[in-house]
């Protein structure tokens, strides 16, 4: 028998287009609390856009989104920002210091971070404090993505989106933002959905997965599902990818 899950976002037959392309079609299903789920499927299946969806920074054509039950359209912008965080592969940073960038979300609140809990962010992540005062122009690819993610800590997410955060890193960085990543989840309960292109990485990674192509999802359950997929369309893009 399946365990249900509690769902930190629920779709119901969301639909989302821009001009006459339609991007995502009837998209229905859930992401559980508290664990990670990974998004894979070819490039330009709309993953990306789902995401965005997640935290308002796009609205749905149709259909509706709940976060923890509650409807999407319900909560405030800088509420649900709070609620849902985002990390994304680029790791957008503002000109300054490492605690200018990890500071952001609450400055933009006119708060100011404590500088020891500046500290425990970076400890959080794997990095050392004496990077604080530290420009990020002259951070390597994965200690910028670390920042990017303590970042996104600040405000204590219940939900974490992540975006192809790894593709562009090196093999030793790409291990340490995977055990990131776990040790977040299993330390804060923190439910993630992560777009990946590694499907070996979603395989590990992943307490379940969602396949999407062209816009739709054509196949979801436990991540062992890429070992093992019962959709044809699923199992050509499994071999091409690892084959």
């Amino acid at each position: 028998m399946a365990i249900e899950y509690k769902p930190a976002i629920h779709f119901k037959h969301v639909d989302y287009s821009i001009g006459n392309l339609t991007i995502l079609k009837d998209i229905t299903g859930s992401f559980p609390a508290g664990k990670i789920t990974t998004l894979v499927g070819p490039s330009g299946a709309g993953k990306t856009t789902l995401l965005k969806l997640c935290n308002g920074l796009l609205s749905p054509d149709s259909g509706d989104i709940y976060i923890n039950g509650t409807s999407i359209q319900q909560y405030e912008p800088v509420e649900l920002r709070r609620m849902v965080g985002i990390a994304l592969q680029s790791a957008p940073m503002i000109d300054g210091s490492v605690y200018d960038n990890l500071a952001l979300p609450l400055a933009l609140k006119n708060e100011k971070l404590d500088e020891s809990w500046a500290f425990s962010l970076l400890e959080d992540v794997g990095l050392g404090k004496e990077l604080l005062k530290r420009n990020v122009k002259d951070l390597s690819g994965g200690q910028r993505q670390k920042v990017s993610i303590a970042r996104t800590l600040v405000n204590r997410p219940e939900i974490l989106l992540l975006d192809e955060i790894t593709s562009s890193l090196d093999r030793t960085s790409l291990k340490e933002i995977e055990e990131l990543i776990v040790k977040i989840n299993q330390k804060y309960k923190t439910a993630i959905v992560w777009i990946t292109h590694n499907l070996q990485q979603a395989l590990e990674i992943g307490d379940f997965t969602w396949v999407m192509m062209e816009g739709e999802v054509v196949e979801t359950g436990e991540s062992e599902l890429l070992e093992d997929p019962h959709n044809e369309k699923v199992q050509v893009f499994v071999k091409g990818e690892v084959g």
